[in-house]
């Protein structure tokens, strides 16, 4: 439902299909989304071939993220194999909906270590012209395609280029060619600046970055070391992945942490194995988490997660200003933007939604056009990006 401010639902489908779903069955759960993405995206080939493309674009966004939906449950290790069904059609739909936007959003192929990273171009205009630009990509769980109702589209509206694209451990790589994700997030965002530079459409003395979710982290871990970036947004900030591994273990820090990353710890093993079968949150995170990280085990993801910190001095490397948004409700890092934001020593800005604007929930699902508003003008702000009239972003 998020999704429906910029395109990507409609109310009434989101519901019929809830509908259709058993509680706690995520075969249930696949089966009613990929029923609801084939029927919108049938009728959104139908609008094409008879000459409606604004109805075809429409139909097509929104089945791409139907189908994105109907997999998101499916990441276990290994992975079900009708993941890649759903996928490949949400891409597929994606990509036919973005040929029929004005300008056209273009894929791109972005080179990185011997092969490319999939992304998306959004332009202002054909003009050429160099505009503020934004480097957008999302985190644990979210897809290229995803960002552009979670802010890619919202640039564009406001007069920014747009790069959104999926780095290691994100849905393009890791299903194409099983690149998993990376703490040292510098040495993917560098070749993406690069590719950026040599746009027409960006000014590369303007260019700002946005890590959504887990990239709330990974997006600062970046800026600590590449000082190309004239700004920072992390939607929402994330201080230390480590924390969420030894907060449920007895025991201190250094200890937990010993024990994770132990070549042998049954007792560990039997107690995550059965925070796994009480908790479905705890359950799907791990199972999508040996997936995204390469590993087969919960305790080997724990571990892994110790590695995405901005703890030792991290924090304190970024220069750019940054934006750090804080859910009052988050789920999942409550208290982490705040430590975030305590330890930069760059220009910055602490941002807090709440329950009572519907912006509680960590990323704001249930406000995206308040978020992204927020969000822009934070950046039409920036002395970083405000170079020049403010007339150029119009």
């Amino acid at each position: 439902m998020s999704h429906i401010a910029y395109g990507g639902a409609d109310f009434g489908e989101v519901v019929s299909t809830s509908e259709r779903i058993t509680e706690g069955n995520y075969n249930s759960w696949h089966d009613g989304w990929l029923a609801t993405a084939d029927r919108v995206a049938g009728e959104a080939q139908r609008a094409l071939d008879t000459g409606h493309p604004v109805s075809a674009r429409d139909g097509f966004l929104r089945a791409s993220n139907y189908y994105r939906s109907s997999e998101f449950f499916l990441h276990g290790n290994p992975c079900d194999p009708r993941h890649d069904h759903a996928y490949d059609r949400s891409v597929a739909c994606f990509e036919a909906a973005a040929a029929l936007f004005t300008p056209r959003i273009e894929p791109v192929r972005i080179p990185y270590e011997g092969t490319t990273l999939p992304g998306y171009l959004y332009r202002v205009d054909t003009s050429g012209r160099p505009r503020p630009t934004l480097i957008m990509h999302s985190g644990f769980d979210g897809t290229a395609e995803e960002t552009h109702f979670s802010g890619a589209l919202a640039g564009v509206e406001r007069g920014y280029t747009v790069l959104a694209f999926d780095g290691p451990g994100q849905p393009g790589p890791l299903h194409r060619e099983g690149l998993v994700f990376r703490p040292d997030w510098e040495n993917v965002i560098g070749p993406v600046v690069d590719f950026a530079e040599g746009l027409p459409e960006v000014d590369n003395s303007r260019i700002a970055l946005l890590g959504s979710s887990m990239g709330g982290l990974l997006a600062p871990r970046a800026a600590a070391f590449e000082h190309r970036l004239a700004a920072l947004v992390t939607l929402d900030g994330v201080y230390d992945l480590g924390e969420v591994s030894v907060r449920h273990i007895p025991g201190d820090r250094d200890e937990v942490e010993r024990r994770l990353r132990a070549d042998s710890d049954p007792q560990l093993d039997a107690r995550l194995e059965h925070i796994m079968a009480t908790n479905a949150t705890a359950r799907w995170a791990m199972n999508h988490g040996m997936y995204v990280m390469g590993v087969d085990t919960p305790r080997a993801f724990s571990a892994a997660y110790l590695d995405y910190t901005l703890r030792h001095g991290i924090a304190e490397q970024i220069q750019c200003p940054t934006l750090v948004c804080d859910a009052s409700e988050d789920e999942f890092f409550k208290g982490q933007p705040q430590q975030l934001h305590d330890h930069l020593t760059c220009p910055k800005t602490l941002l807090k939604f709440t329950a009572e604007e519907g912006a509680g929930a960590r990323c704001h699902p249930g406000a995206m056009r308040t978020t992204l508003a927020r969000v822009y003008d934070w950046l039409d702000d920036s002395a970083a990006l405000a170079d020049g009239s403010r007339s150029d972003r119009s």
